[in-house]
């Protein structure tokens, strides 16, 4: 009895020394995070003695290490607690839960705290505020080599003396006759072109690719797009849908538009409906009736949705000149370009292969109705888009 009475004894002083307030916290958090970065809830606690860990339940649209320590630091314990941006929205940190060893060791001692710090997830725009867009698109349009197209869709800048070395295609034969001296047209790439950005809502762009939705993926690339049109000078507009039509903005002039799809695109919903293409795409070509660049960001798992997707922009295409983005499945291309090592392998290398084949299949009848197809991997979809606008814009396709 002995024993136990002393342990009871140890464990009621030991209960009682611990016995005091639990530690004060102060959090700390972004106010703005991009999807798909990783930003770090600062912790700081005071009053509180060397072992403390504590333990977060992450909302959806952030996901980090379900718990973590706290180290000592200039008097007081900090923690570091990455966190990753995986949904767009604005997410709440509300309760911390703080574990730690009592004075004698015979206890853990737990603490509930509330946070209530908040974080809003928004589109990724870094490729903007880095000017790699800007840079690229003025590159490209506005350069050191003057941009000086020939043939349609190209617009009259001058007249200059015809020079050696110039394109003798160039040269104005009647002003010529007039001035009894060669003369050249000096062109200029177009402006003021119409690009809508159609983005498929529906419950495939919800499909994670590389930790984020297919959906994020391109938004992330319609919004650098949507700034390398505003420094070309072309109007930008965006429309969305997914069973039914959505929003819709007539394209407009500059950073406004830019600014207006970031905003309109932050708040967009994941949702779980099918995508009806036909209505969808349907809608948008009555709503622009001028010839535009379209760019449509959607995807198809089976036959009956490819043809869906065929039919619809087949309908565009007649007027539009159209760009057809899809995000591929990582898991597709590692699946098919590893060796099976067993039968289940085998099995899953041959459904992937059949996919990739129809896939590719479905692709092909969208380049014979005069569509861009971009099938591109999660990480490189930006740039992909980026460079496939700028040079449509230098060969005056639209």
């Amino acid at each position: 009895m002995l024993p136990w009475a002393c342990l009871a004894l140890a464990a009621a002083a030991d209960a009682l020394i611990s016995a005091r307030r639990g530690p004060r916290i102060e959090a700390s958090v972004p106010e703005e995070v991009y999807v798909g970065e990783t930003a770090e809830l600062h912790l700081v606690v005071e009053g509180a003695r060397p072992g403390l860990r504590g333990a977060l339940a992450w909302p959806e649209g952030l996901s980090g290490a379900p718990d973590f320590a706290f180290q000592p630091a200039s008097g007081r314990l900090v923690a570091r607690a990455p966190m990753r941006a995986v949904r767009r929205g604005r997410w709440r940190l509300e309760t911390l839960w703080l574990s730690w060893p009592s004075r004698l060791g015979l206890f853990e001692l737990v603490a509930r705290r509330s946070l209530g710090a908040e974080i809003a997830v928004v589109p990724n725009i870094r490729p903007v505020q880095s000017g790699a867009i800007a840079t690229l698109a003025v590159s490209a349009l506005h350069g050191i080599k003057e941009n000086r197209a020939i043939g349609d869709g190209a617009e009259f800048h001058q007249l200059r003396e015809f020079a050696h070395g110039m394109d003798v295609r160039a040269i104005d034969w009647k002003r010529s006759a007039r001035r009894r001296t060669l003369l050249s047209k000096e062109l200029r790439a177009e402006r003021n072109h119409h690009v809508i950005l159609a983005l498929d809502t529906g419950h495939l762009m919800r499909e994670e690719a590389a930790g984020l939705p297919r959906i994020d993926h391109a938004i992330n690339a319609a919004l650098a797009t949507a700034w390398a049109a505003a420094v070309g000078g072309d109007l930008v507009g965006y429309f969305s849908y997914d069973a039914r039509p959505g929003a819709f903005a007539a394209p407009t002039p500059g950073r406004l538009a830019f600014a207006r799809m970031r905003r309109w695109s932050a708040g967009l919903d994941y949702v779980s409906r099918a995508t009806n293409h036909v209505l969808g795409l349907s809608t948008l070509k009555a709503r622009t009736p001028k010839r535009s660049l379209v760019i449509v960001f959607t995807d198809f798992v089976d036959a009956a949705s490819a043809e869906l997707v065929v039919e619809s922009i087949g309908l565009l295409s007649g007027r539009h000149l159209v760009i057809f983005v899809a995000i591929r499945d990582p898991e597709l291309d590692r699946i098919v370009e590893t060796p099976p090592a067993s039968l289940d392998d085998a099995a899953a290398l041959v459904a992937a292969s059949q996919l990739v084949q129809d896939r590719r299949l479905v692709f092909e009848r969208l380049s014979r109705l005069g569509a861009t197809v971009l099938d591109v991997r999660p990480g490189e979809a930006t740039a992909r888009l980026v460079s496939t606008y700028l040079e449509i814009k230098a060969r005056k396709m639209i």
